[in-house]
């Protein structure tokens, strides 16, 4: 399989006519990349509550920027999520993901969103690592 970014990422992608088109901070020496952004109501599950797949999006794609700013070229192998308060819709939040380790092929990542201070939702994710993502990412570059 060939992974190859076309700009149509749902989360990320400015080529996605409905997508979020979120920007991130990253810093490679934190190995952290960080995000705010206002999840309108076209996102919503129940009224006024983020749909659990649009967090569980983010927390994915979070971790993800993490460790592709630290060089590493990655996919998501498994994700666990906690959620811990519904996210309303229309307010900015903070997510924030981390690599927190490395073990042969897989990348450890750790996720979350704040409100106003508080974790909403957070995630451990397994990332595998694909050499073919990387050579196509720093080729974009």
């Amino acid at each position: 399989m060939q992974v190859v970014d076309d700009g149509r990422c749902f989360i990320c992608g400015k080529e996605n006519p409905i997508g979020l088109k979120v920007e991130f901070t990253v810093d490679p020496q934190r190995r952290r990349a960080e995000t705010r952004v206002c999840i309108g109501e076209e996102f919503q599950g129940w009224q006024g509550i983020t749909h659990g797949g649009i967090i569980s999006a983010l927390l994915d794609e979070i971790c993800g920027q993490a460790c592709m700013c630290c060089g590493l070229s990655v996919v998501t192998s498994e994700i666990k999520i906690r959620y811990r308060a519904p996210v309303p819709t229309g307010v900015v939040v903070s997510v924030i993901g981390e690599v927190v380790g490395e073990r042969r092929r897989l990348v450890d990542a750790k996720g979350w969103i704040e409100l106003d201070g508080k974790i909403m939702a957070e995630a451990e994710v397994i990332m595998y690592r694909t050499e073919k993502l990387l050579k196509k990412y720093l080729v974009a570059l």
